[in-house]
């Protein structure tokens, strides 16, 4: 929670000096100019790459396949968009590496792997746990008793 808090309030801070910076060496027109430009041709990009995903998703949705990572790739291109909309190199930078199919790939099979590795040692752990074997894989010996059967029976 702490992490993002710095980063809320760093990364503009750091926009805004990467900003000034340019700015003082290329001039004020032409960095607006180029952020500008960024946003334009970033929502096209955007634009188009967001159309391939989205038949790509409905084509293994056809086939019966579940399209997870086609759902991330458009997470990131919406996250790519915002960055490129918003005034500063630093975003621009992370939303153009973020289209970059092979960068957005990679990182969508990073997560899944991630997130898929995670889920199943959480199941498996609670498995285990919850599990009639003991550490040698021995059965444990017990006796089911339903209390709610014997009180009905007893009525």
């Amino acid at each position: 929670m702490r992490i993002a808090l710095i980063i809320f309030i760093l990364f503009p801070i750091a926009e805004m000096m990467l900003l000034i910076e340019i700015g003082s060496q290329i001039g004020t027109l032409t960095t607006i100019g180029l952020v500008f430009l960024t946003a334009i041709l970033g929502v096209n990009l955007i634009r188009k790459q967001g159309a391939q995903t989205m038949l790509r998703a409905q084509d293994k949705i056809r086939q019966g396949a579940v399209p997870a990572n086609e759902m991330l790739e458009g997470l990131m291109l919406g996250f790519a968009g915002v960055c490129l909309l918003v005034p500063g190199f630093i975003s621009d930078v992370m939303g153009a590496l973020l289209l970059l199919p092979m960068f957005r790939k990679s990182i969508a099979a990073i997560f899944l792997v991630k997130f898929i590795s995670s889920r199943v040692n959480m199941n498996t752990s609670w498995n285990r746990n919850s599990s009639a074997f003991n550490k040698d894989g021995d059965t444990f010996e017990g006796e089911y008793h339903n209390e709610d059967k014997d009180m009905l029976d007893k009525k």
